[in-house]
């Protein structure tokens, strides 16, 4: 449907003219007559009452008029949300967990100043706990975190994938198969914040790994920190094994100074997630799309180097 013709609609009603209507509107009267009756077909309805020399809407134009000053207006608003390179100005509150740090954030804050040049970003690097308060709170625009969040205010999409290995520092295990679990189990087992999602899969998984070597649960160590590199530095000393994602220690495998612990089962996937207000402003929306493209790219180009890796 043509809005210009409900435009045409809505003044001639206002006017009740077809002459003034057609001055307002920089039209000939021929060409207002000709919107109206091709108006008047496609809502296969009178508009004009024209059994009469007194200009007159129908019934049934009152009726609509309200309705084709609403979608006058939804059009307009479309308009303006859509004209985003004016739009985005100002400053944007990104929370981000530190994982994003040691991976896409410095790509995604490219991207992001490369876009939109008049964008202010003030970054937050917390637990996802925290960011997710924030958020919730109207402190923060937009959090990167793990697992999103559950309400009807908040919009949550997965972003990334991040596959978690069992890492040690070369040498530290004998690399005999037969009694890894045990050998492995001897160590802490270094893992992200305590009460996040990895946590809890990563503590049934010792437990059924310590079920399976006999070695007594009270035994195992789990070292919980949500600092990326406070966890490389403890692997780099031999303090303990980690279970965390290979991609944030891919340059101490490629040199050889880590290796990849070939113990099953795996934990799973670390999944990143995306959350903002469900009502957030147009800038908001745009910075997310771009933040959400800068992602995609950093990972593809991470999974490649992955398979060339493996040969």
């Amino acid at each position: 449907m043509n809005t210009r013709f409900l435009e045409t609609l809505i003044t001639l009603a206002q006017l009740r003219s077809v002459r003034a209507t057609a001055r307002a509107m920089h039209a000939t009267p021929a060409a207002i007559s000709l919107r109206i009756k091709a108006l008047e077909e496609e809502l296969q309805t009178e508009l004009i009452d024209r059994s009469t020399r007194e200009f007159r809407l129908t019934p049934n134009a009152d009726y609509l008029l309200n309705h084709a000053k609403a979608v006058v207006d939804a059009t307009r608003r479309l308009r303006e949300a859509a004209r985003t390179e004016s739009a985005v100005r100002g400053r944007l509150r990104l929370g981000v967990i530190e994982t994003v740090v040691h991976s896409w954030l410095a790509h995604s804050v490219r991207q992001l100043n490369t876009s939109f040049p008049e964008l202010e970003i003030d970054l937050v690097v917390d637990t996802s706990a925290t960011l997710d308060k924030r958020l919730l709170a109207g402190e923060l625009d937009l959090v990167v975190g793990i697992e999103g969040i559950n309400s009807s205010e908040i919009t949550s999409e997965p972003l990334a994938v991040y596959p978690v290995r069992w890492i040690a520092r070369a040498g530290l295990l004998a690399p005999q198969r037969e009694g890894l679990a045990q050998r492995l189990l001897q160590f802490p087992i270094l893992t992200f914040g305590r009460g996040t999602a990895p946590h809890r899969v990563l503590e049934d998984i010792v437990t059924r790994l310590a079920n399976l070597s006999a070695v007594p649960l009270e035994q195992t160590r789990i070292t919980c920190s949500p600092s990326v590199a406070a966890i490389i530095q403890l692997i780099r000393n031999g303090f303990g094994v980690a279970a965390i994602p290979w991609l944030f220690v891919s340059s101490h495998l490629e040199n050889g100074e880590f290796v990849e612990v070939p113990l099953q089962p795996v934990p799973p996937p670390i999944i990143v997630s995306m959350s903002r207000r469900t009502n957030a402003s147009v800038a908001v929306h745009a910075a997310a799309s771009a933040v959400r493209a800068a992602c995609a790219e950093y990972c593809e180009q991470v999974d490649e180097r992955y398979i060339e890796s493996l040969g």
